[in-house]
């Protein structure tokens, strides 16, 4: 019965721990230099879930650059970075993209 009782332990410690990792972060060239002031900061974020090793949506990065596009529909955008970051969970994880940039 002990047994038992620690294997549940383990699987609740394993099942509440998670841990969060940033891979990669990009910037493009910031020549020419836009002032914060001349534009506005905008943001978009798209997350792809997948469960043990298996994901089905494979279109996440595409879907965050399409929101950052939206956001700024008659202006450039410019200064982009881009940060992609892990959620990791019990037997899944999320995978995170997070664009930004400068709408002039």
């Amino acid at each position: 019965m002990i047994f038992y009782r620690k294997i549940f332990v383990i699987l609740i410690l394993l099942h509440s721990s998670c841990t969060h990792s940033v891979h990669l972060v990009h910037t493009s060239s910031f020549d020419p230099f836009h002032p914060l002031k001349k534009g506005k900061l905008i943001s978009s974020l798209a997350t792809q879930d997948v469960f043990m090793g298996l994901a089905f949506d494979t279109l996440y990065v595409e879907k965050a650059y399409l929101l950052l596009q939206k956001k700024c529909p008659k202006g450039d955008i410019s200064d982009i970075t881009t940060q992609y970051s892990t959620s990791h969970g019990f037997f899944s994880w999320t995978n995170k993209i997070l664009m930004q940039g400068l709408c002039t």
